[in-house]
């Protein structure tokens, strides 16, 4: 169940969003302007946070700005009386996801709170991070800082797999079918060849996995202080 923060000093304005969104199947978490906001994210998760702009001590600006940069992968919809375009211009360069004027009807709020978290799903499914190394899925990169190796695909796609399950074993037959497809009509030692590839592409950058051999099952992946 996904949790909403709902940052906002009106606290009909806050009730008649937590009651769309709890019927809706969200949990919330409220508060009444941006300092108690912050205090709030650093003791609970929130997997969304939706805040007004005028608000005392911290506006929804000032909010905004802070939840980006240390909270990036939280998605941000500011609500607000304002509709100049300006305003909306200032939101989206502080790096609000999502821009609604009010009043507004209470469904599209759920509506756009699916969007951007479904938006968010599909972005964080296509990295995985591996103690200091990053998978992008976006351009076929291993990132270790600022050092980026790229991948041919099936290479790409074979670390992606393992890395996204790892202690997983999986048999050649199994990445055979899921990487090259059920149609593919090669030898399956195929799978073997770009395993030896991959090995001696992160032999030399100190990785924190290793791709270990399961005699007569197939390989999985293994973190390296796990072992």
């Amino acid at each position: 169940m996904a949790s909403v923060m709902l940052v906002d000093d009106d606290p009909d304005i806050r009730e008649l969003m937590h009651a769309q969104l709890s019927s809706e199947g969200f949990q919330t978490i409220q508060a009444s302007h941006g300092i108690e906001a912050i205090r709030l994210l650093r003791k609970q998760k929130a997997d969304l946070v939706v805040l007004d702009v005028m608000m005392p001590f911290m506006d929804g600006w000032e909010l905004c700005k802070y939840v980006k940069e240390e909270y990036p992968n939280i998605p941000v919809l500011m609500v607000t009386a304002k509709r100049e375009i300006n305003q909306k211009i200032k939101a989206f360069g502080l790096g609000t996801d999502d821009y609604m004027v009010k009043p507004f009807e209470p469904y599209e709020l759920v509506l756009r709170v699916r969007a951007l978290l479904k938006r968010y799903r599909i972005e964080a499914s296509m990295r995985l991070q591996l103690g200091d190394f990053v998978l992008d899925r976006h351009t076929f990169e291993v990132m270790q800082g600022q050092a980026r190796v790229a991948l041919p695909l099936k290479e790409f796609e074979l670390l992606f797999k393992l890395a996204g399950n790892p202690g997983k074993i999986f048999t050649r037959n199994e990445l055979i079918s899921q990487i090259w497809g059920p149609q593919f009509f090669g030898d399956e030692r195929t799978v073997d060849v770009h395993i030896k590839r991959l090995r001696e592409r992160f032999a030399e950058m100190d990785a924190p996995f290793t791709i270990v051999t399961k005699r007569g099952l197939g390989y999985r992946l293994e973190m390296v202080d796990a072992c």
